[in-house]
């Protein structure tokens, strides 16, 4: 077989399908060579855009480098700009080389359509690359500081006015993001959040129009309840530096106007002499062949094809994979001789998130909003990884959408993330709450007997405080166990008791003789047998409420400290064994906030950080203006 070359130029979701596909079919066949051809080295998330820069996830969260995609594969990648394509020679030229081609496919997708609006591109930002995004989060960061320490009431109220022109479905995700991240701008601004005002604004009567109106009117009384303003057939026609004007002539006073409303294809194709449509897409028959040329396939959203008439693939994901795999079918079918695949979309459904925690779904007639239509959310993002083959980045997106998120951006509200809450220690918490739980109720109900070591260690304690002082505090088992004898018994029963726990007990103390330094502490703490029994009655119910609060992880720091103490006083003491030793550096290791990871601490220490902070500093601000 002649040698075939397969150039692909795009590395986006129907580039990376088809140079999956292609590159598994051709694994062992030396005679066909696959080319990758990118502007940049990785694979971007275009759906997770508003993620960053929303400020939910670090801009490298939805970088995918295209060596981790397509290791140990036959694909060669290029990282450079096309500058040309000859159909005539077949070569794909770039600014660094030239390349020649038997089979070429064009994915490089999409860019905004301003619809000609005056000062879109001077003025606006847009959200349709891994750059967009990183400069419209740092605009943000920036034009939030700034307005905390500008005085001017009226440019500070436009300075923290965000307008966000389409809702569509990127519109309404970046209006999500800044719900969400509004909060957390505020307080590192120190401006009140309720000065954050955000603004969709919207040409046509209706928003969301890919969903059915039910759906569509869910997510509208969402954002309308959350604070978001919604301005319905109400086109921009002009953006300026400080402010957009509307059809009707109203001018809104804001310095960040986020352009979603349109796609267009790629302008880098207008040269490429190919017959273009709405929007300047490229035309495509079933096969994805573009029109007038032969071997030539156009993908994703520059692929312009009408599934029926008036009706051309949609510009999303699952299309996109679809009409990657159909170019790469064909390419296939051409090489080996066999009848091409006529593209078919299946589409499962749509949905769109607001905010981390909040979205709407229609999945085959399977309608869910709230927290099941973000989970379902998810689960799809690691089916596409699932589908491209890539366990690698599953896992990191796993990392980054539920173990790395701050300020309880995600669906379990924070429970998952290792910031300010650490999951991988509520086994361990509740082991010890629980370890604290029952030695209190083994004293309470008299469940153990005393250890004759530890009697016999505390026995210098209580010399000199009369002829029957020792015997009463071994019947008492002081200074720290539950009385399992009646103080006044005799002393035959004492003794009796003694023996017992000497006979049962195999526990070796992990220290023999308590210290003559903490001998003397124990003095001052206990003078006499009256405190020393009612330290003997306390100390079982404060353990009681240690474990508890443990268990339950309400003031868990306290309660670790609580812990950590008590272990070392019981082990200076001579009365702890090696067998329970494991508690203290687990206590210490659930200093760490671990009751915020499925505790009541998740609620409580916020609420007293806020309320108790306010009462002893008063209200941060950005500008003080004392008299």
């Amino acid at each position: 077989m002649p040698e075939k070359n397969i150039v692909l130029i795009g590395a986006g979701y129907a580039g990376v399908h088809a140079a999956k596909k292609l590159a598994k079919k051709y694994k062992r066949d030396e005679s066909v060579t696959i080319t990758l051809i990118d502007r940049h080295s990785y694979h971007t998330m275009m759906t997770e855009l508003h993620e960053v820069a929303g400020g939910r996830v670090e801009p490298t969260a939805i970088q995918y480098d295209l060596r981790h995609l397509f290791n140990r594969t036959k694909v060669k990648l290029v990282t450079d700009n096309v500058t040309h394509v000859d159909h005539e020679t077949k070569t794909v030229t770039t600014e660094n080389g030239s390349y020649p081609f038997d089979y070429l496919v064009l994915g490089m997708g999409g860019e905004p359509n301003d619809f000609g609006t005056p000062g879109v591109s001077e003025h606006g930002f847009t959200l349709w690359s891994w750059e967009n995004a990183v400069k419209l989060r740092e605009h943000i960061e920036t034009v939030v500081h700034d307005a905390s320490e500008e005085q001017d009431v009226a440019k500070r109220k436009a300075m923290l006015t965000f307008a966000i022109c389409g809702s569509g479905f990127t519109g309404i995700e970046m209006v999500g993001e800044l719900l969400d991240w509004k909060t957390r701008l505020a307080k590192d601004n120190k401006v009140d959040v309720s000065e954050i005002e955000l603004i969709v604004v919207e040409a046509a009567p209706t928003i969301l129009n890919m969903l059915d109106r039910k759906d569509a009117q869910k997510a509208e009384d969402f954002m309308l309840k959350k604070g978001i303003k919604i301005l319905k057939d109400a086109a921009i026609v002009e953006v300026k530096a400080e402010s957009i004007v509307l059809k009707s002539g109203e001018e809104i006073p804001t310095h960040t106007l986020i352009w979603t409303a349109g796609v267009r294809a790629n302008s880098d194709t207008k040269d490429y002499g190919m017959e273009t449509a709405r929007a300047g897409r490229l035309k495509v028959n079933e096969y994805m062949e573009a029109e007038k040329f032969e071997n030539t396939y156009v993908i994703g959203d520059l692929a312009y094809y009408e599934e029926e008439e008036g009706k051309p693939t949609p510009q999303i994901v699952e299309a996109a994979e679809q009409t990657g795999m159909t170019a790469a079918k064909s390419i296939i079918a051409e090489i080996s001789g066999t009848e091409k695949e006529a593209y078919k979309g299946k589409y499962h459904g749509v949905m769109v998130s607001i905010g981390s925690k909040y979205g709407v779904a229609n999945l085959g007639g399977l309608r869910l909003h709230g927290w099941f239509a973000i989970f379902m959310k998810h689960m799809v993002n690691l089916y596409y990884f699932f589908g491209i083959r890539s366990g690698y980045y599953m896992a990191q997106y796993v990392s980054h959408e539920f173990f790395h998120i701050r300020d309880n951006r995600n669906i379990f509200r924070g429970w998952t993330s290792r910031y300010g809450n650490v999951l991988w220690t509520l086994p361990l918490r509740i082991y010890v709450g629980w370890f604290w739980v029952d030695e209190a109720l083994s004293k309470i109900y008299g469940e153990t007997t005393w250890d004759k070591v530890s009697l016999t260690n505390l026995k210098p304690l209580f010399q000199g405080l009369g002829p029957d002082s020792w015997l009463t505090a071994t019947t008492s088992k002081m200074p720290f166990e539950w009385l399992q004898t009646d103080a006044t018994s005799g002393a035959s029963q004492a003794a009796g008791d003694a023996a017992g726990a000497a006979a049962t007990n195999v526990t070796t103390p992990i220290f023999a003789h308590m210290p003559g330094w903490f001998e003397w502490i124990m003095k001052l703490i206990m003078p006499n047998l009256d405190v020393a029994l009612f330290m003997q009655k306390v100390v079982p119910f404060v353990e009681l409420a240690i474990g508890l609060a443990l268990v339950v992880g309400l003031f868990t720091w306290l309660a670790s400290i609580g812990s950590a103490g008590f272990l070392v006083m019981f082990t200076l003491c001579a009365m702890l064994g090696w067998d329970k030793f494991w508690a203290l550096p687990a206590s210490i290791a659930l200093l760490n906030g671990a009751g915020r990871t499925f505790g009541l601490d998740y609620w409580a220490m916020p609420w007293l950080q806020k309320h108790l902070g306010r009462w002893w500093y008063g209200k941060e601000s950005s500008i003080y203006r004392d008299k």
